[in-house]
């Protein structure tokens, strides 16, 4: 990869495939929505209007959304927004399922977040002012939790629960939702101005033991300022998240095995000082090692999950036909295990080729931009973003890793990680349009 200061600019040429191959998929996600929706209709023996509002959003989201794109990115990518697009819709009918009061909520973020997509997928200048403004937004990301930590609050009321939101009448949003994006921006650009001096230090003599200091110093500075805030604040499934991300990134960049080593490393010595320094990381730990002994205590949500898990068996219980509602906050952190339940393998096993398609669709346009190193690393650090988060999130409600306590992409209850998981759609989109 070389760095290219050139100006980014849009494929001009129509590509009629990709009309037809999102609305097609579009099509097969609406039927699968509307499906859904009538057997859930059926279960509760009662027709409710707001289900049908919900659905209808979803298809105004769908139709105005593809006809926007096809008319700014006609080179787009086609397989990102009906992706997306069926797998949030989907969220929908399981937090509908699940806790009907937070659908209504739930889909008004969707309309904003589909709304977000739009702007920044056809904003013509965004990607520049990420390259150029790298420092401005991470000295925003910054204050915005060091204002978390000072005026945070917990939409549940309660002082014990970590004080993760800020808060505007009736309106909460997550400043680490935002961050993510942020500082993945900030590490691509970064990453890609310092790129030869990277690539001279790993593959100069020994492979990745002569970086530069200078490379590595604001980088290594800046993540310790934010692990150390988000410990403090005992989001530790973000930190986890960042720190991967921040790791992998600098593997892309490098080609240097040591850092994947370091960073292993790394993320086991901070375990371990977690595990005696905080009581939530220690239960975490512990019911990850052997729940059953507190399945009716401290380790009830993750046996519920299991049991959910084995339930579904294949093809699933059908929609509303399960007991999801067993697990405690099932609609966020555990929607995976409801869908597990109702849905069965069948149904895991499609939510995680949709996720696969986007973190294989996002490689894809990395390699297409590989003559310019910023947009090749952002778009490896947006799709890393979605395979991370998802199998942190995942493979912790089956107990193959520690509960991490943060969302599934598109599908968990939550305005804020929704709008994120949006804006990231939005920046692969206008990534996959631009020329090579």
């Amino acid at each position: 990869m070389t760095f290219s200061a050139d100006t980014f600019t849009i494929k001009h040429e129509h590509q009629p495939d990709t009309a037809r191959i999102e609305r097609r998929l579009l099509v097969v996600a609406g039927l699968f929505l509307l499906v859904n929706y009538l057997g859930l209709t059926l279960v509760r023996n009662s027709v409710e209007l707001e289900e049908w509002v919900h659905l209808g959003v979803w298809v105004i989201g769908a139709v105005v959304g593809t006809a926007l794109l096809e008319h700014f990115l006609p080179f787009r990518d086609p397989l990102l927004f009906p992706v997306t697009m069926f797998l949030s819709g989907w969220g929908l009918i399981l937090i509908e399922r699940l806790a009907p009061p937070f659908a209504e909520r739930q889909t008004i973020w969707l309309a904003v977040s589909v709304a977000a997509m739009l702007v920044v997928s056809i904003f013509p200048h965004l990607l520049r002012w990420l390259r150029q403004f790298r420092y401005v937004l991470l000295l925003l990301g910054i204050l915005l939790l060091v204002g978390t930590i000072v005026l945070g609050t917990n939409p549940s009321g309660l002082l014990s629960a970590p004080q993760l939101w800020l808060g505007f009448g009736a309106i909460f949003f997550q400043p680490s939702e935002a961050l993510k994006i942020i500082l993945v921006a900030f590490l691509a650009s970064y990453l890609a101005e310092q790129f030869p001096a990277i690539r001279s230090g790993a593959l100069g003599g020994n492979r990745g033991l002569s970086i530069s200091p200078r490379v590595l110093g604001p980088i290594v500075l800046m993540w310790t300022i934010c692990i150390l805030i988000l410990v403090w604040q005992r989001d530790l499934g973000t930190a986890i998240l960042f720190f991967t991300i921040f790791v992998l990134l600098l593997y892309v960049a490098s080609g240097s095995n040591l850092v994947l080593v370091s960073g292993l490393l790394l993320i086991i010595a901070a375990g371990l000082v977690a595990y005696k320094a905080f009581p939530v990381v220690q239960l975490r730990m512990d019911i990850w090692i052997n729940p059953w002994p507190e399945s009716d205590g401290r380790a009830f949500q993750i046996v519920q999950s299991l049991l959910a898990f084995a339930a579904g068996g294949t093809f699933g219980q059908g929609i509303a036909q399960g007991s999801p509602t067993y697990i405690p906050v099932v609609h966020s952190d555990f929607v995976f295990s409801a869908l597990a339940e109702e849905w069965g393998l069948l149904g895991t096993i499609a939510v995680i080729a949709c996720i696969a398609i986007l973190v294989a669709r996002g490689m894809r346009i990395a390699i297409r931009q590989e003559k310019r190193s910023f947009l090749a690393l952002l778009a490896v650090g947006l799709s890393l973003l979605i395979a991370t988060q998802s199998f942190l999130i995942m493979a912790g409600v089956l107990k193959l890793v520690p509960l991490t306590g943060i969302t599934l992409p598109y599908l968990s209850y939550g305005g804020s990680s929704l709008l994120a998981s949006f804006v990231i759609l939005g920046l692969l989109l206008r990534l996959s349009a631009l020329e090579n």
